[in-house]
C-alpha cells in the first residue's frame, strides 16, 4: 500500500477522531459513552497508524499530522493535565468535596465526641461552685477571665498570631487524623481531651456570667477552625475503623483506598487552616464590634458549609468518592467500569507485530 493510498483509506477513521478529540477537550461529558468508546479505539488505531507512517512510508507531513492527532487523544485517554491550575480546580471542585461527603458520618461522630465533652465541662464548673474551685484558684481564674484570654489574641501583630495559630491548629488537625491509625483510639483521646480543654475555658467564663464575652472572642474564627478539627478527626476515625472493619477488603487493600481520601481531606483542610487562621489573627482580636467579628466568622463558616454541601454532593452523584487521583483524566475510565483501561492501550509509536496492514481501519 502507497502512501497515498494509505491516507486514502485511513482519512474518515482520523477525521472522525479529530472530532471526538477536539468535542471531548471542550468537555468528556459532551461525548456519549459509544463515542468515549469510540475515542479509545480511534486513539489506538491512529498510534499503530502513526508507527506504519514512520517506519514504512517516513513521510514527514503524515508523520507531523499523526503525531499531533496521537498526542491530543493520548492527553484524553490517559488523562494529561494541561495546568497545575487545572489540577488545583480539579482538587477543591471535585476531590476534596466529594471526600468530605463520603466521611460525613464519621466528621459527625468526630464533632460530637469534641462537643459532648465540651459542652459537659462547661456546665459543670459554670454550675458547681465546688468543681470550680478545684479546677483552678481564684487568682487564677480572675486573671484568665478578665485579661489573659484577650491579651492571647492581641499581644502579638496580627499577621505572627495568625502565622503561629495557623501552623498549631495544622498540627492538631493533622495530629486528631493519624492519631487515627491506632484503631481510633488515640483521635477519641485528641478530640474529648481539646474539647475538655474548651469546656474548661467556657466553664470559667460562664461561672462569673461572662460567656457573651468568651464566644465574642471564640466565635469568629473558631467555626470554622472547629469544623476543620472535627473534619480532620473524621479522617482519622474513619482510617482506624477501616483497620477494625475493613469489609470484604484485604486489610492493606482497605487501608490503602481510605488513606487516600484521607489524605485529600488532610491538604484540603490546609487552605481551611490558613483562612481560619487569618481570620483568628486580623478579626478576633480587632477592634472591631463583636458583632462583625462574629459575623465575620460566620460568613466564611456558612460559605465553607455550603461548599461542602452543594460541591459534596454533587460530586458524590457523579460517582466521586474523593479518592486522590480519582478525579484524574477526562473521566471516561471512571465512567465506564467495562471499557479499556489506560494500562491496555498500545502507546504510540508502537507497532503490535499482530497487526497487518490489511487489519488496519
Amino acid at each position: 500500500m502507497d502512501v497515498d493510498r494509505f491516507v486514502a483509506t485511513h482519512q474518515g477513521s482520523w477525521d472522525r477522531l479529530d472530532v471526538l478529540v477536539t468535542r471531548a477537550g471542550r468537555g468528556v461529558r459532551r461525548l456519549s459513552s459509544a463515542e468515549l468508546d469510540e475515542l479509545v479505539t480511534g486513539y489506538q488505531q491512529v498510534s499503530t497508524h502513526l508507527s506504519l507512517a514512520r517506519t514504512t512510508y517516513r513521510e514527514p507531513a503524515l508523520t507531523a499530522a499523526l503525531t499531533r492527532l496521537t498526542a491530543r487523544a493520548g492527553a484524553l485517554v490517559y488523562g494529561t493535565r494541561s495546568t497545575t491550575l487545572r489540577a488545583f480546580r480539579d482538587f477543591f471542585a471535585v476531590t476534596f468535596p466529594a471526600a468530605l461527603w463520603y466521611a460525613r458520618a464519621f466528621i459527625g461522630i468526630s464533632a460530637l465526641l469534641f462537643l459532648l465533652p465540651a459542652v459537659a465541662v462547661g456546665a459543670w464548673l459554670a454550675t458547681s461552685p465546688a468543681a470550680l474551685d478545684a479546677a483552678a484558684p481564684p487568682e487564677f481564674r480572675e486573671a484568665y477571665v478578665q485579661e489573659d484570654f484577650a491579651a492571647y489574641y492581641s499581644e502579638n501583630p496580627s499577621a505572627v498570631f495568625g502565622a503561629m495559630v495557623t501552623t498549631n491548629n495544622i498540627q492538631v488537625g493533622f495530629l486528631a487524623f493519624a492519631a487515627g491509625i491506632a484503631y481510633c483510639l488515640l483521635t477519641v483521646f485528641v478530640l474529648v481531651y481539646n474539647g475538655a480543654n474548651v469546656g474548661f475555658a467556657a466553664g470559667l467564663f460562664g461561672a462569673v456570667g461572662e460567656l457573651p464575652t468568651f464566644f465574642g472572642y471564640i466565635l469568629p474564627h473558631g467555626l470554622l477552625e472547629l469544623t476543620a478539627v472535627f473534619i480532620a478527626g473524621g479522617a482519622g476515625l474513619r482510617l482506624g475503623w477501616t483497620l477494625i472493619d475493613p469489609g470484604d477488603r484485604p486489610r492493606t487493600t482497605a487501608l490503602v483506598q481510605e488513606g487516600r481520601r484521607a489524605v485529600v481531606i488532610v491538604l484540603g483542610l490546609i487552605l481551611v487552616f490558613v483562612a481560619a487562621g487569618l481570620i483568628e489573627g486580623f478579626v478576633t482580636g480587632s477592634a472591631l464590634p463583636t458583632w462583625l467579628r462574629v459575623g465575620i466568622g460566620a460568613v466564611a463558616w456558612v460559605a465553607f458549609l455550603t461548599y461542602w454541601w452543594l460541591a459534596g454532593r454533587a460530586a458524590a452523584a457523579r460517582g466521586f468518592t474523593g479518592a486522590l487521583g480519582e478525579s484524574d483524566g477526562s473521566g471516561w475510565a471512571r465512567q465506564r467500569p467495562d471499557a479499556l483501561q489506560p494500562a491496555d492501550l498500545q502507546p504510540a509509536g508502537r507497532l503490535d507485530p499482530q497487526v497487518g496492514v490489511g487489519e488496519l481501519g
